[in-house]
């Protein structure tokens, strides 16, 4: 837990540091505050909108590795991790992949992911519960599952999605909020629209909207990696087998298996908690239902 919080708090140094970089660089350091137009004011958007989740992606097989304790099989010790590496081999050459760094994470609960900003240049890794609870049909089919997640490329995607969210989210919520300070000040008439630089109210107003709209654009977020959980269950189908890839749903479900993962590595876990329109992953008995009426296998 202190090696992941730490590792976090490196990330985000990391992201205020460029952020700070490329803002006075570009002279865009004062254009979230709108006096220099909305021109200057998305590009600004966009830079604090997309540097964290392009960080976090460039750095996220890293952190994986480090903040979850996965261990890599360079070279296989025992019967068990030459068939991982094998049939992780096998999978990616099928799905047109570079062969990933494979790995084995200690956790009670049964789940896997895969990571990386590279297609042919990712990690798969699976929990030590994982491994103990499904049998070698059922981690076949999960692997095959996280390969898919490596192929279609949803980790790049899931960041360009994170990135333009985030981007619309600061500079609506600066609009809106420039609209209410006016109005609030007593400005709506006057020729210069943009808020005033430095406005205690306009600081408080852009600061609430921002986690408002922020909360809502989550929902975006969930639900395109809500979609992505049923390509990839696809995927796994299509490279292990439909059988054994319901299979493998099926013995997660019996698992109650816990989201035990932090973060985006969260989002490309095999299983997770549905609770609500902003879960990353869609219930396990529909993902079933959706493989067994699908025509395609």
């Amino acid at each position: 837990m202190f090696k992941r919080m730490m590792l976090w708090a490196v990330t985000n140094i990391a992201v205020i540091a460029v952020i700070t970089v490329i803002l006075s660089v570009t002279g865009l350091g004062g254009a979230l505050n709108g006096g220099q137009g909305l021109l200057p004011m998305l590009l600004a958007a966009a830079v604090v909108g997309f540097t964290g989740s392009i960080i976090s992606l460039l750095m996220s097989k890293k952190m994986a590795i480090h903040g979850m304790g996965v261990y890599v099989i360079q070279q296989p010790e025992n019967q068990m991790e030459a068939w991982l590496v094998e049939t992780v081999r096998r999978q990616a050459e099928e799905a047109g992949i570079g062969m990933p760094d494979v790995g084995i994470f200690d956790s009670a609960d049964p789940n896997a992911f895969a990571t990386g900003a590279n297609k042919n240049a990712s990690l798969v890794a699976v929990s030590t519960g994982l491994l103990h609870n499904m049998n070698q049909d059922e981690v076949e089919a999960v692997l095959g599952h996280e390969i898919a997640h490596i192929a279609n490329g949803d980790m790049v995607t899931l960041t360009l999605i994170q990135g333009v969210v985030n981007t619309f989210v600061i500079f609506l919520s600066r609009i809106v909020a420039g609209i209410i300070t006016n109005a609030l000040q007593g400005n709506s008439d006057s020729d210069n629209d943009a808020p005033v630089e430095n406005s205690g109210t306009f600081f408080i107003v852009s600061f609430v909207l921002q986690i408002v709209f922020g909360f809502l654009a989550s929902m975006i977020v969930a639900w395109f990696s809500r979609q992505r959980e049923f390509r990839a269950d696809e995927g796994g189908a299509r490279l292990a087998g439909k059988s054994k890839m319901i299979g493998a749903l099926q013995a997660l479900q019996n698992q109650h298996a816990n989201e035990d993962l932090p973060g985006n590595l969260a989002a490309f876990g095999i299983s997770g908690k549905f609770t609500s329109l902003f879960s990353s992953h869609p219930p396990l008995e529909v993902r079933i239902e959706a493989l067994r009426n699908n025509s395609q296998f």
